[in-house]
């Protein structure tokens, strides 16, 4: 018996050990969970700049007057005295195709315009005649009549007859071309002695002339940058064939209809073509190369900005219900106005964490325009205020109005200082 009571003293240490033990390992726990996390951050001071807000886009050099030459009839090309590349003037004779088959048109047709002449000389004495003799009564009306047809079929057919020779004196002279203006030939797709159709059958595309002393960027602009863009704005473009240089050029057309690509996909884009003068004429540029145009949309000068990453989106917040003037309760929401869509819904309110004293605070701000790395801050702010800068991942996730915060130094700024404590030492 004094075993067993020796074994149950001892099962009850145990246990209660465990349980001190569970009990203690819990308090740890929630005691560490409870300790408040403290963010690194880096701040930047709110100043005043000039910025430019820029819209890129990206397309091709090409000709702003550019004709198209396919001949609108059909044969051998038997004479083609230009080159790629060559430069030519107004009138100038671009190639010529063979006439024979058009010579032959014409002869036929000529031909029957005198028959129809002919016919035409016979068929007035014999209305005459028959006029003469209806007006006695010599005649019936019926063979009057058939009189009357003939001269009427007589007219008609010399009609037919000299429409179809200028028809075929049109032909011919279309064999012949020639420039409709000065320019290079920029492209030349066929060689002398192939066959080209006419253009009433989907004509042959044979050569291209440019004015290659007035260039144009064609670049296309999303739906949402395009109604940034005015004519006149200057442009930046950069041409993949010269890295190292640039040209500037003025937006003198944008277009009005929308070019969509993907239609009814989940790739499906919409933009506009903006079309931009080059007017830097120091490098020769070529039809077809590609280029990228920084269009400069707007300017504003001495007014607050903050880094561009420094603005981010938070839902808005609802503060305790506090008792109106007529003693009723409200809910006030901590975000900018208009913070609710039309179904009622809350929604992100653009916010900068600003820091005071080690916590960060969440303040609804309006911006402005932006470029690359800064944004106008139009309301909310004031010069001189710490906006919190990065990390990346702090901004847009971690960071909540009154977290406690330590300002460190940017990596490259940390870098410097590491750099010349050693040139010191």
């Amino acid at each position: 018996m004094a075993s067993n009571g020796k074994k149950k003293k001892k099962r009850i240490i145990i246990f209660s050990v465990l349980g001190v033990a569970i009990i203690a390992l819990v308090l740890i726990v929630f005691l560490g969970s409870k300790k408040e996390t403290i963010l690194a951050v880096q701040v930047e001071e709110v100043g005043r700049r000039t910025i430019t807000q820029v819209v890129t886009a990206t397309g091709k050099i090409q000709p702003e007057v550019m004709v198209r030459i396919a001949p609108e009839v059909g044969g051998e090309i038997v004479r083609l005295p230009v080159r790629d590349g060559q430069k030519v003037k107004k009138g100038d004779l671009l190639l010529k195709i063979d006439p024979q088959y058009y010579i032959a048109q014409r002869d036929q047709a000529s031909a029957g315009l005198m028959r129809a002449e002919a016919t035409l000389l016979s068929a007035k004495p014999q209305h005459g005649r028959m006029e003469s003799l209806y007006k006695k009564g010599l005649v019936s009306q019926s063979e009057f009549d058939v009189a009357q047809a003939d001269l009427e079929s007589a007219k008609a057919s010399l009609a037919q007859a000299e429409a179809s020779l200028n028809q075929a004196d049109e032909n011919l002279r279309k064999t012949t071309v020639y420039s409709p203006m000065s320019g290079t030939v920029s492209q030349l797709n066929l060689e002398l002695g192939e066959r080209i159709t006419g253009a009433q059958f989907s004509g042959t595309l044979v050569m291209t002339i440019a004015d290659l002393s007035r260039m144009e960027a064609r670049v296309e602009v999303s739906e949402n940058d395009v109604v940034l863009v005015s004519i006149g704005d200057t442009a930046r473009i950069s041409v993949d064939a010269f890295p190292d240089k640039q040209v500037i050029g003025i937006v003198h057309e944008i277009a009005n209809a929308a070019m969509t690509s993907g239609m009814g996909t989940q790739e499906e884009v919409t933009n506009f073509e903006v079309k931009v003068r080059v007017v830097d004429k120091e490098i020769a540029l070529r039809p077809g190369m590609s280029m990228t145009s920084d269009i400069e949309t707007d300017t504003r000068e001495d007014i607050l900005v903050v880094p561009i990453q420094s603005v981010t989106t938070r839902m808005p917040k609802e503060e305790p219900e506090e008792e109106g003037e007529d003693g009723q309760s409200g809910v006030v929401l901590a975000s900018n106005e208009g913070s609710k869509s039309g179904n009622g819904k809350k929604k992100p309110g653009e916010v900068v964490f600003v820091v005071e004293d080690g916590v960060a605070k969440a303040i609804p701000v309006s911006r402005g325009i932006s470029d690359d790395s800064h944004v106008e801050i139009v309301e909310g702010l004031e010069e001189g205020m710490k906006v919190v800068s990065g990390s990346y991942k702090a901004i847009n996730r971690e960071l909540e109005d009154g977290s406690k915060v330590r300002v460190r130094e940017p990596r490259d700024k940390r870098k410097g200082a590491a750099g010349g404590e050693e040139a010191r030492s």
